[in-house]
Formats: structure tokens, sequence, C-alpha cells
């Protein structure tokens, strides 16, 4: 959905893409008649952008002088989008800090629970209407945590960042959520992103 949202849009920006695929993928698990199927989702878009005159990139600003470059060459950057719904969640190892690129949709966040109740529902022991784990999800469906009910962002990135195999690194993650007794579905995706 994503992939095609992108191909017939090619002038709004990244964010705006991930909103429409979403909407487009919620849109598809609703129609689904007499089936109660959904979930929670994280996507990544890497890409590769021209870096323009003057941007600040990894705190460096870009300075092309024109005045002595008869040839300019352009400059790229990789730029990782990231976007959610509910409680999926993406970290970023970074010289072994982890670095949060999405934000937990859950009814114990304040913003949260004032959109719930801004929108008629309620929020009960950080539950929608008593019930629902996630504040925001794809279908209709209630989702828990998961790996992040026994596991912070730095603790997974301490437990995997010296391997060098995704695999591994995603089976150490699930292995450790099953031994501190997380009780959910268990999904774990690792990509290893190249200096470059």
């Amino acid at each position: 959905t994503f992939q095609q949202v992108l191909q017939n849009n090619t002038h709004l920006p990244i964010p705006e893409v991930f909103h429409l695929a979403f909407l487009e993928a919620d849109k598809e698990l609703n129609q689904n008649a007499g089936k109660h199927s959904g979930c929670t989702a994280i996507a990544a878009f890497l890409r590769t952008e021209e870096i323009k005159e003057g941007e600040v990139t990894n705190g460096k600003e870009n300075n092309t002088s024109t005045s002595e470059i008869v040839e300019t060459k352009k400059k790229f950057k990789r730029v990782l989008y990231t976007a959610n719904v509910g409680d999926a969640r993406a970290v970023l190892c970074r010289d072994g800090n982890a670095i949060r690129l999405s934000y937990d949709h859950k009814g114990s966040d304040a913003q949260e629970a004032k959109r719930i109740m801004d929108a008629g529902g309620f929020v009960m022991n950080n539950r929608v209407n008593g019930v629902l784990a996630v504040t925001r999800s794809l279908g209709d469906s209630s989702m828990k945590d998961f790996l992040w009910d026994v596991c912070d962002d730095q603790d997974a990135v301490d437990l995997i960042k010296d391997y060098t195999d995704p695999q591994k690194a995603s089976a150490k993650l699930l292995e450790h959520a099953l031994q501190n007794f997380s009780t959910d579905n268990l999904s774990v995706m690792v990509v290893r992103l190249m200096n470059g």
C-alpha cells in the first residue's frame, strides 16, 4: 500500500504518504465483512535525498562556496522516515545508544488520553473505554505491548548491539521477552543499516 500511495503521490512529503497509506490499510481491514482483524504497525522508509545548500546535517552546516567552485557536485544524505500506529515501536541504535523513532499510542499517554476524551471516549486504567490497550490501530483489534512490556529501548539495544546478524539479534530479543514472561504475540524485526 505504501508503495502504491508513493507512486500515485510523488509530490507529497513522505510523512503524508505514510498517513495516506495507513488510512488505506485501515479502510481495507475494516472492509473485511464479518471479520475482526486489526493490528498495530510500524513502517520505515530509507532513501537518499539531496542536501540543500546551507542545510545542517549531523550538526554541520553545508557551506558550499559558489564563488570558488566552477562545477557544483550535488551532495546527498540518507534519510530514514518512520511512522507507527499503536504501540509498535522503532528504535535506532547509534554508537550503542537507543534512539526512539516512533511514538507509542497508549491510554497512559496524556496527549492520547485527551484526544480520546475530546472524541467522546474515556480512558480507565490506561485503556480506551476501559478495554483497549492502544489508542490507535489499523482495523479492529486490541493489541498489547509485546517486547516493550518487559524491556525498555536502551535495554533492547544493549542486548543486541554487538550482533552483526539481524536474525540472531531478533531471536535474542524474542528470547528475552519470553524469559521475562511477555504474554502477547511477539513480533521483532532488526534491520542493520550500513554506514554510507
